[in-house]
């Protein structure tokens, strides 16, 4: 009977582990997920080691295969445990390793060898195989809770089921190597039975490992989505700033002036219009970087004049708007005579900067369009009048 529930037993954890192994793997296959890949190495590991746990108990095998059947079904359990640790880790800290590559050598080779040609009993073999992978479930359910990560908090609790029910087992295989009368025959008979079916139990254990690892993958998905998500929006903010930007004069383009209307126009704001003279000239006789070097320093003093909240835009070539909120004329004309002097004489005694400017009144609720069509006309007029000026000198 109790030969035969084993059989049953294994058959159940092997049918079952299948699926789940069958699960990582295809996941896997659409997601290509560093940590899912280790977890699905560890989960067919699991369903190889209980091929040959079945094959133990149902060939019953004796002599070199016997102690070949046991070493091997260590090896392959000892991996597989390992493996999904690595694999929980990773969902955990991605890119840091949780085990370093020598626990995967003893795990594989060295303990499994010590323990199936020392442990010839089974039920020794059973208290040191289930307590040491119950440490080990145990171990990583606690690093998983502490790790200050939401997602991978129901994988901790499978963990720690799954490493507790380990040693459940390990403690009944001790009972079982206790002396001849010194157990109650009633907890004897319940010890034997619940070994036997222990495999069946260890399956709802590892659909809840299976379950917490999604959940975790899916909180680990969810905030990558969200980190990328955040950078998407950083690099359209950027590219959107640079495409409001004149990369020569660093100043705001035409393209910024609707954003700037908008902010502006429920109080009102004072346009001015300002364009260089003769700046053909200076292209002409001293050559374009001359003249790009005139236009970064009218910017750069166009700036300087007027206050950090005044928008300045380069309009167009050698064309300047400054939108002044809660500027009055007044205060417009001495900021652009101020600017007049400093740009009187050119840099080490050069070509000084000289300009007409047009003022318009943007009044609130206005229409930009036209307080724009106002400004253009004003500087336009200053111009004329500044050329029949020096016309009649």
């Amino acid at each position: 009977m109790e030969l035969a529930l084993w059989r049953w037993s294994v058959a159940v954890q092997s049918t079952s582990v299948a699926m789940i192994a069958l699960f990582f793997w295809v996941l896997h296959r659409s997601l290509r997920r560093e940590e899912l890949l280790a977890w699905t190495r560890g989960w067919l590991l699991n369903v190889t080691a209980l091929s040959v746990a079945l094959f133990f108990w149902v060939v019953q095998p004796a002599g070199v295969v016997y102690w070949t059947t046991r070493m091997f079904f260590l090896s392959l359990k000892t991996m597989s445990v390992l493996f999904l640790m690595e694999g929980a880790w990773s969902l955990v800290r991605p890119g840091a390793r949780f085990l370093r590559p020598s626990y995967f050598i003893v795990g594989g080779l060295v303990y499994p060898a010590a323990a199936a040609f020392v442990l010839v009993n089974n039920d020794r073999l059973g208290v040191v195989e289930q307590t040491g992978i119950g440490v080990l479930f145990l171990w990583t359910g606690v690093r998983l809770l502490f790790a200050a990560e939401r997602g991978p908090v129901w994988l901790s609790v499978g963990f720690l089921a799954r490493g507790l029910l380990c040693v459940m087992e390990g403690v009944s295989y001790a009972i079982r190597l206790a002396a001849p009368g010194s157990v109650p025959v009633e907890l004897e008979a319940w010890t034997n039975s619940f070994v036997a079916a222990s495999s069946s139990f260890d399956s709802g254990t590892e659909w809840l490992l299976a379950l917490g690892f999604v959940l975790g993958l899916s909180h680990r998905s969810q905030r990558e989505l969200e980190r990328y998500n955040r950078e998407l929006l950083a690099a359209q903010e950027e590219l959107r700033r640079l495409a409001d930007r004149d990369p020569l004069t660093a100043l705001a383009n035409r393209r910024s002036l609707p954003g700037i209307f908008r902010a502006v126009q429920p109080q009102g704001a004072l346009l001015l219009f300002f364009d260089l003279d003769d700046f053909k000239r200076v292209n002409d006789v001293f050559g374009h970087q001359a003249g790009d070097d005139c236009l970064k320093r009218f910017a750069a003093a166009l700036r300087d004049s007027f206050r950090p909240s005044d928008a300045v835009v380069r309009y167009a070539g050698d064309e300047f708007l400054v939108v002044a909120g809660g500027l009055d004329a007044a205060g417009a004309a001495e900021r652009v005579a101020a600017l007049r002097r400093h740009l009187a004489q050119g840099p080490q005694g050069g070509e000084p900067v000289r300009f007409s400017v047009g003022m318009a009144e943007l009044p609130a609720g206005g229409q930009p369009d036209e307080a724009l069509r106002a400004a253009d006309q004003s500087m336009y007029a200053a111009k004329a009048a500044r050329a029949s000026r020096a016309l009649r000198a």
